[in-house]
């Protein structure tokens, strides 16, 4: 009994704990019903809404509280029979009674995110393996099991996040703080349900409930993706860190047009990406922005980054002209493009990607321009054109061992993708004769059964055939003297 009751007590102050840094009143509404959005979000919601905020903490709530209703707009206005009295991020709450709990509101909508397992609360309770992953300025990141195979990623507001901090100390209220930080969250929320993108993280689902005496606290539940590591991509092959660079000036293209207008990502870093299957994808929109710096002259429409500023021009309209999709490109070429675009690419194929460097560094080029280029250099590689047009000429032939490998004799080379061999992709047979011709080491090379994303072969470079043994998937090529 005692143990049952430890085990209770641990279980309780972990749920406690992960849903205290979640614990915000998302508008100030009561549990019943659904609040009606103002038709007029200027001079906003009226003072009660906002308790005893302070004045100037009140202004933030209203300033956060109106962009909130021109991202959810546009998504709204689509949906037939849904006016302004959706609630905001259609967050319904129906009561489900679940075993032993009594009533708990359960949101199994994703407003329509194809493919989206529709995750509510009960999903996120009976959660298991609960791990932290980190934080930032306003929220905190864990990692769950959903439904006993599903790994996910799960999203709330950190209570000992800057954000929160700084806010309760200045202002001494926590629950106008909570909600202040919320906002960021449904921000997000938003945008991952009103964009719809490859390399835009995709929305599970979310859960709205009660928690720690505070009313309609929210967790968003997502897809899960591997931290994106520099480093470790900096000494990955050139054929990975291409996708990388690919995936995001598809996202930003897909940004520079999306339903809502131009969108920058104003927080622009590699912490804001992770890895999902090789692919990148962008996980923070929260600072994200769909708006267009008003102008009267070029000179007010100025880019500033810490090596370089450039001025863009003004427009008829009156806002600075493509100043969203600039400000992503420059940061793509500062970030990405720089480390990852060039080195160790295939020699042919090097002009092509210095001027895509070259270009986005200059920002003489928008991100149509560059996505052009940057499919242009990935049809080359996947089809073979890169590759020099010659007939196979010389006096060092390869005899064919079929259904055999070699298990040792490895050597080390770069990249590769083998840490303790020499794994490369090829497009074909010459392209690995050549490889294997233009390394010292090399005496044979085994043919493996894998493929990289580009449907290109990965063959193992070896020096010998000591250990040469039977595998009916493998095909082993030796070195002879012609």
């Amino acid at each position: 009994m005692r143990r049952r009751r430890r085990k209770a007590v641990l279980l309780a102050a972990v749920c406690l704990s992960f849903f205290l840094g979640t614990a915000i009143n998302l508008l100030g509404a009561p549990r019943v019903g659904h609040p009606r959005l103002p038709d007029e979000v200027t001079p906003g919601p009226g003072d009660a809404f906002w308790g005893d905020a302070p004045d100037s903490l009140r202004q933030q709530l209203r300033d956060r509280y109106r962009e909130l209703i021109r991202y959810r707009e546009p998504a709204a206005a689509l949906v037939p029979g849904r006016g302004k009295e959706r609630r905001l991020m259609d967050l319904e709450q129906r009561e489900i009674r679940g075993p032993g709990t009594g009533t708990e509101p359960d949101t199994r909508r994703t407003d329509g995110v194809e493919g989206a397992p529709g995750l509510g609360c009960q999903d996120l309770n009976n959660g298991t393996d609960l791990h932290y992953l980190g934080s930032g300025y306003t929220k905190a990141v864990y990692r769950s099991v959903l439904n006993g195979n599903l790994s996910v990623a799960m999203k709330s507001v950190d209570f000992g996040g800057h954000d929160i901090q700084t806010c309760v100390r200045h202002y001494r209220t926590l629950e106008q703080c909570y909600r202040l930080a919320s906002y960021k969250i449904v921000k997000e929320m938003i945008l991952l349900q009103r964009l719809r993108h490859p390399n835009i993280l995709q929305l599970y689902g979310y859960c709205y409930q009660d928690s720690n005496d505070i009313s309609d606290t929210l967790t968003t539940i997502t897809e899960l993706g591997s931290p994106l590591e520099m480093i470790q991509l900096l000494q990955s092959p050139w054929e990975d860190r291409f996708r990388i660079c690919l995936s995001l000036v598809r996202l930003l293209h897909y940004l520079a047009h999306s339903p809502l207008g131009s969108i920058t990502l104003l927080d622009f870093r590699p912490r804001q990406f992770v890895i999902v299957d090789g692919e990148l994808k962008v996980t923070d929109l929260d600072d994200a922005s769909m708006e267009e710096t008003p102008c009267v002259s070029h000179s007010e429409c100025f880019l500033e980054f810490p090596a370089r500023n450039f001025t863009l021009e003004c427009s008829v309209e009156g806002r600075c002209q493509n100043i969203n999709e600039k400000r992503n490109l420059y940061n793509a070429y500062r970030f990405f493009f720089t480390y990852l675009l060039p080195h160790s690419a295939p020699l042919s194929l090097r002009p092509f990607l210095d001027a895509i460097v070259n270009a986005t560094g200059e920002l003489r080029w928008g991100v149509d321009e560059t996505l052009d280029q940057l499919e242009k250099v990935f049809y080359l590689y996947r089809y073979g054109l890169y590759l020099p047009n010659v007939t196979d000429n010389s006096t060092a032939d390869y005899k064919e061992v079929a259904h055999y490998t070699v298990v040792d004799e490895d050597y080390k080379c770069w990249p590769s993708y083998h840490h303790n061999g020499c794994l490369l992709s090829v497009f074909d047979l010459n392209e690995a004769k050549d490889i294997c011709r233009s390394h010292s080491q090399c005496q044979a090379f085994v043919w493996t059964n894998q493929t990289t994303w580009t449907g290109r072969q990965l063959v193992f470079f070896k020096t010998g055939l000591k250990s040469l043994a039977p595998d009916h998937e493998k095909l082993t090529y030796v070195k002879v003297s012609g």
